[in-house]
């Protein structure tokens, strides 16, 4: 199969793109309101995946990564990611009743969060975005619930990485709403975000890379240009290679999760897996092809150190994920 993005989702990148280049900051490190009304206002970044007959654009789930892909390059907080696996979840696991009610919020932009609280005491850890969503959806093992953000417990975590926020949630299910049954929703909000961090991954990477490449040309030692040393080329041909397999195999996963392949899970995991290392190990070569700069608050170096280190975490760790693939 040629992974190949079509036409549109390559205008849809490019989009996104131009706009995230222009309006985003990522040393800002703090979640951006106003930029993110931009994105859903101006390019629907929200609602690609809804479903028109909930008010979203009717698009599929892959062009949603495509998004967060570029969302990954810009180094900006969002909360594209936590919205996202919000729609899905209630896209599996929700009464059409509660799909009709929720799902229109997200597509016109409110922040969405999922709590998996199944097999949980009742507060529970990293959830993301879980300090910020008016869309908060719940999963424990009594059912699907709609919690009321006024009415829940919600502590925002304090995170290395600023660009991702985590609140630990309080779920008390006698205030809130049962919306549909737990394992559908919480299986696909399992695979939704693997493949999810797999595509923030990859979209990092490619910064990571980019930045790097455009200090060799700059960077000056012995009367030349960093980038002309061989031993350095080498460097950054297999920081090359390693974006370049971690982009299909996001792809590749993206792809089967969208359209609910037999392979879909294997191919999560295997994406989740791969991008952690890959982006591991790309962010040290940024620090170390950078020298003393990338050490230092001015560049953007240690953002993408510290993402890197995040997002290897965030929804299963890659050990986690390998170990987790269907043989």
């Amino acid at each position: 199969m040629d992974f190949a993005l079509s036409e549109e989702q390559q205008e849809l990148a490019a989009t996104v793109r131009a706009l995230l280049a222009k309006r985003a900051d990522p040393r800002v490190g703090t979640y951006d309101e106003s930029l993110w009304q931009l994105l859903c206002e101006q390019i629907g970044v929200a609602a690609l995946g809804i479903p028109e007959e909930h008010g979203g654009a009717g698009f599929s789930l892959f062009e949603s990564m495509v998004a967060l892909e570029e969302v990954g390059r810009s180094l900006v907080p969002s909360p594209l990611l936590s919205s996202l696996v919000t729609s899905e979840a209630l896209l599996a696991g929700a009464t059409a009743e509660a799909r009709d009610e929720l799902l229109p919020r997200l597509a016109g932009g409110e922040v969405g969060a999922f709590v998996d609280a199944t097999g949980a005491s009742t507060s529970v850890p990293d959830v993301v975005d879980g300090d910020l969503a008016t869309v908060l959806v719940a999963a424990t093992d009594e059912g699907l619930w709609s919690l009321d953000p006024a009415a829940t417990t919600r502590t925002w975590t304090p995170t290395m990485d600023q660009t991702l926020r985590l609140a630990r949630v309080e779920v008390d299910t006698s205030a809130a709403t049962r919306i549909g049954e737990a394992a559908p929703a919480v299986e696909r909000a399992a695979l939704v975000g693997a493949a999810g961090v797999a595509a923030l991954q990859a979209g990092t990477a490619a910064r990571a890379l980019e930045m790097t490449v455009a200090y060799s040309r700059e960077r000056v030692q012995f009367g030349r240009p960093i980038g002309s040393f061989q031993a350095l080329k080498h460097r950054m041909a297999d920081m090359l290679v390693l974006l370049e397999m971690s982009r299909s195999a996001s792809w590749a996963a993206s792809y089967a999760v969208s359209g609910r392949a037999a392979n879909a899970e294997r191919l999560a995991h295997v994406a989740k897996a791969y991008c952690s290392e890959a982006l591991a190990s790309i962010a040290g070569e940024t620090v170390q092809l950078h020298g003393g700069i990338a050490i230092t608050w001015e560049h953007d170096a240690h953002l993408v150190l510290k993402r890197a280190h995040s997002l290897g975490q965030l929804f299963g760790s890659a050990r986690a994920h390998r170990a987790a693939v269907p043989l």
